[in-house]
């Protein structure tokens, strides 16, 4: 069955560089030129996957992958960017985008890319969509998840979630006190089939110590264990 997949990318040679190689590929590929009208046409239609430039005119990707994850979406979404900091691609895990290919990228890369991330998005147990499975609501300690919101509560602050921030959140809730390896956490929040390296998970604890940290520089909730991964800490 052909995907369908949107793609907002404002620079036209590369527009329909990619819709002629999706295409090719045996999907059904539409193009849009820019950021807001990426988000209207995502609201009018269903989609298998989104392809966002980062810098659009009208908006970003970095703002239209907020908007989708803001509406309740946990569609599968690949950022391209010229930009290779890594803050950009902080920002744009932070947002919701599930992976990143960096300006200039070869087609064959980006394709598989691609059918990583749609078979995750169709693989039952390990299926992104079940994300927002977890618990509507629930606590780690003083920290308070609202899962049906997308928000948690820490330090007398309410911070937005995005929909892998919310299943990481109830791993640890799952296994207080364990040290939770790298692996574990990318299989059960990225999926198995997950195409890339345990830096994306990286970057997705820096940004939740931000949210449950009273010092992210100095972590009491969320520990690194060296060699292993990540532990909740069972001491507040």
């Amino acid at each position: 069955m052909k995907k369908r997949i949107l793609i907002a990318e404002d620079d036209v040679n590369i527009r329909s560089g990619l819709i002629d190689a999706l295409e090719m590929d045996g999907h059904e590929a539409h193009g849009i030129g820019d950021g807001a009208a990426a988000i209207s046409q995502f609201r009018q239609e269903k989609w298998d996957l989104l392809i966002l430039d980062l810098m659009m005119p009208e908006k970003s990707g970095y703002e239209v992958a907020r908007e989708v994850r803001a509406i309740g979406s946990d569609v599968p979404i690949l950022m391209l960017t010229a930009k290779s900091e890594e803050i950009d691609k902080v920002l744009g895990f932070e947002m919701g985008t599930d992976d990143y290919v960096t300006k200039p990228f070869s087609v064959r890369e980006l394709l598989a890319r691609i059918k990583a991330l749609l078979r995750r998005s169709s693989a039952g147990s390990s299926d992104s969509r079940k994300l927002v499975k977890a618990p509507a609501n629930f606590s780690i300690g003083s920290v308070q998840v609202d899962g049906k919101r997308y928000e948690l509560r820490a330090n007398d602050k309410v911070h937005s979630l995005t929909p892998r921030e919310l299943k990481l959140l109830s791993l640890f809730r799952e296994r207080v006190g364990e040290a939770l390896s790298r692996d574990y956490l990318l299989d059960q929040a990225w999926g198995i089939d997950y195409f890339g390296t345990t830096r994306t998970l990286d970057q997705h604890i820096v940004q939740l110590r931000k949210k449950v940290e009273t010092d992210p520089a100095n972590p009491k909730l969320i520990l690194t264990v060296h060699g292993v991964g990540y532990r909740w800490s069972e001491v507040e």
